[in-house]
Parts: structure tokens; C-alpha cells; sequence
């Protein structure tokens, strides 16, 4: 069971002001300090550091505060699994982006469940950064993702690797035959929302150009894949996505492939937990199940 001062910790770490953790702990602030003077006297290092008048983690702070998020995380892990033996039923509870939940998942958890009929399952669908934050904050326990995360705060292994690809509608007229990224700069881009994997990867191709999305003539923002693939279909204008997504329509021909030389070719999705995780051989064995 963790120390109850290290709860006060990830508290204050949550909103980086002690006031609002003693509001949020029901405790006085001189105690909220009080814990935060023993944690610093226990491993002889500053937590907090000010920056102005805002606090802000010391480089020892942000060890301890990686390492409390998996212990915490672990903790509660480690009692919903003492329930499930005592119930004999056992839970999977994780997250996956919308291109892995709705596009890749659905036939491995076919699978898996014909393998673990006695298994109760819970998949969140989101985009990367709303799973980093409910990963963070212990609301699942594992997520299968296509955008980037900081390596460091986290264990992972490949899951896959797919191609990430332009696509038109098959009767879609362009102002001009497009080679590259900057071709494509007078078309109508549809786009994921922010936060999403698949609107990182482009963006982040667009940066290597010294482009931004702001250059294309119009942007329209969708949050769901289907919207998505049915404006473009219907030539509302161009989208980058990956082929799994849109395998059926590539195949039927309401949809086309649009070469793009400078346009990445493959991305990884990935399989990740808490870094330093108790449980990770448990999550490398549901990774070789999910396969």
C-alpha cells in the first residue's frame, strides 16, 4: 500500500499548486507542505522548484513522480486481480486510437475471446493524448496506439507496422497532378482532430517540408474515420490515413491511392504500459495473445 504523503505528492503534481491539493485532499495546505517536506527529507532531494510564482518538478521530482504514477497504477492493478481470483472471472481493460479499435482489433479479439472465454473486456476507443491521460491516471491498464509518446515515461513493444498513405475519391479532380506534399497545398484537406496519431504523422511530414496544415486552402476537422472516408468518397476533398483504414475502399474503387513521394511510407503502431511496471511480463504475454 503506498504512502498516503505520496498521494498529497501526485496530487500537487496534478495541479502544481499546493492551495488547490489541500482543496482537493480535504487537508490544510501547512499539511499538504508537511507532507511534501517529509517525501524531500526521505529521499534528500528538492521536489519543487519555483519559476516565478509558479512550481514547477525538479529534475529528482519528475523521477519520483514517474515512478509513484506506475506504483499507484500497480496498486490498483494488484487489487482488481486479488478480486477477479476471488470472483473467478478476470477483466481486460485498455485503450486503443480509433484506426487500431476499429480496423485492426476486431478479428484479434475475436480470437482472444474464443481463447479466454471467462474474460470480461473493456476497450476504451479515444485519440493518442485522451489514452496517455487515462493510462497516466490509471483508468486503463494498458493502450495500443499510433501516435507519438514520450519513450522515456513508458514500456513498448512494435505491434505493428502499416502503411500510411493519401487517398482521394476515385472521380476527384485536383488543381494539379500532385508529386508532393506542397501539391497538395490548393486542395481541401480533411483531417483527424488534434491529439489524434494519425493527424501527428502528417503534421509532423508537413514540418519536414516547412509546411503547416494552415497552407492548405481549406482544412475541414473530423473526428470519426467513417465521416471521414464518406466526404472524401463523395470528392469534399483529400485526406492522409492509413491503408488499413480504408482496405474496403481501395479494393471497390470509391477510393484512391495518391502517390506522394515525400509523404511517409510506413509508421509503427504500438503496444505500451507504465514504465517499470510490476505487471509487465503479464502485458507481454496479452501482447503475444493480441497478435
Amino acid at each position: 500500500m503506498l504512502d498516503f504523503r505520496i498521494d498529497t505528492f501526485l496530487t500537487v503534481c496534478e495541479y502544481m499548486n499546493f492551495t488547490k491539493a489541500a482543496e482537493i485532499l480535504c487537508i490544510t495546505q501547512p499539511a499538504v507542505s508537511q507532507h511534501i517536506k517529509y517525501l524531500e527529507k526521505a529521499y534528500e532531494s528538492k521536489l519543487f522548484e519555483y519559476e516565478g510564482k509558479k512550481i514547477k518538478l525538479t529534475k529528482s521530482g519528475e523521477i519520483l513522480y514517474q515512478t509513484a504514477i506506475t506504483m499507484k497504477h500497480d496498486e490498483k492493478f494488484l487489487k482488481e486481480k486479488i478480486d477477479e481470483e476471488k470472483l473467478g472471472v478476470k477483466n481486460l481493460k485498455f485503450g486503443a486510437t480509433l484506426t487500431i479499435g476499429e480496423f485492426i482489433l476486431p478479428l484479434k479479439l475475436h480470437n482472444y475471446l474464443n481463447k479466454n472465454n471467462n474474460m470480461n473486456i473493456n476497450m476504451i476507443v479515444g485519440n493518442t493524448k485522451e489514452l496517455l491521460k487515462k493510462l497516466e491516471h490509471g483508468e486503463i491498464d494498458f493502450a495500443l496506439v499510433e501516435g507519438y509518446f514520450i519513450k522515456s515515461e513508458y514500456d513498448y513493444v512494435i505491434y505493428s507496422k502499416e502503411r500510411y498513405i493519401c487517398v482521394a475519391g476515385k472521380d476527384y479532380k485536383f488543381k494539379e497532378q500532385p508529386k508532393v506534399l506542397e501539391d497538395l497545398l490548393r486542395e481541401t484537406l480533411i483531417v483527424r482532430e488534434k491529439g489524434s496519431g494519425t493527424r501527428d504523422i502528417f503534421e509532423r511530414n508537413l514540418e519536414e517540408q516547412n509546411l503547416t496544415i494552415k497552407d492548405f486552402n481549406k482544412v475541414i476537422e473530423i473526428g470519426n474515420i467513417n465521416t471521414i472516408k464518406s466526404l472524401v468518397k463523395n470528392n469534399n476533398g483529400i485526406t492522409a490515413i492509413y491503408e488499413a483504414a480504408v482496405k474496403e475502399e481501395l479494393e471497390d474503387g470509391s477510393l484512391q491511392k495518391v502517390e506522394i513521394q515525400d509523404l511517409q511510407k510506413k509508421h509503427c503502431f504500438y503496444f505500451i504500459w507504465r514504465k517499470n511496471s510490476a505487471f509487465e511480463n503479464l502485458y507481454r504475454e496479452i501482447f503475444k495473445d493480441f497478435q
